[in-house]
């Protein structure tokens, strides 16, 4: 059976979204074990923060702000797919038609062939955002560990 390019991206895409998922670490619970008041946690909390950030790199406030990647449209996308379908389309739908049906063939297969480039086009693009999204959780499950072990190394709980 042969493989649709946009089925195979899509079924690809969230096979990759599943095995993330076991692994998407939400922001730490802090417990202070050690009967730690609340003003010593939050100060706490705020130099783990920043250690964190220093020692991976990682601001999560810019990893929150970072753009999205931008929809990809037009006929100009990638060399004119949607021109190229729509060719391939009418040729199809020309030989199927065989000149009898006066054109009606290849203008359904203009039609047809535009419609599944811009399908492609559009699994494309939902693609790009889920491995932005994807990395984007990749790099706070990095911080939010990074941040823990400085919390548990002051005696805290985590979870």
């Amino acid at each position: 059976m042969k493989c649709l390019k946009t089925w195979c991206a899509l079924t690809a895409t969230f096979a990759t979204m599943s095995l993330l998922a076991g692994q998407v670490q939400a922001k730490p619970i802090v417990y202070p074990s050690k009967g730690q008041s609340p003003q010593q946690q939050q100060k706490d909390e705020g130099e783990c923060y920043v250690w964190a950030k220093n020692s991976t790199g990682i601001d999560p406030a810019a990893v929150a702000a970072a753009p999205s990647p931008t929809p990809q449209t037009g006929p100009a996308v990638g060399g004119g797919e949607r021109a190229q379908g729509a060719v391939r389309g009418a040729v199809v739908g020309g030989i199927i038609d065989g000149g009898d049906g006066a054109g009606k063939g290849a203008a359904i297969g203009v039609l047809a062939g535009g419609i599944r480039a811009r399908n492609n086009q559009k699994a494309q693009n939902a693609q790009a955002q889920q491995q932005a999204d994807a990395q984007k959780q990749g790099a706070m499950n990095t911080f939010y560990r990074a941040q823990g072990a400085c919390l548990e190394g002051r005696g805290y709980t985590i979870k």
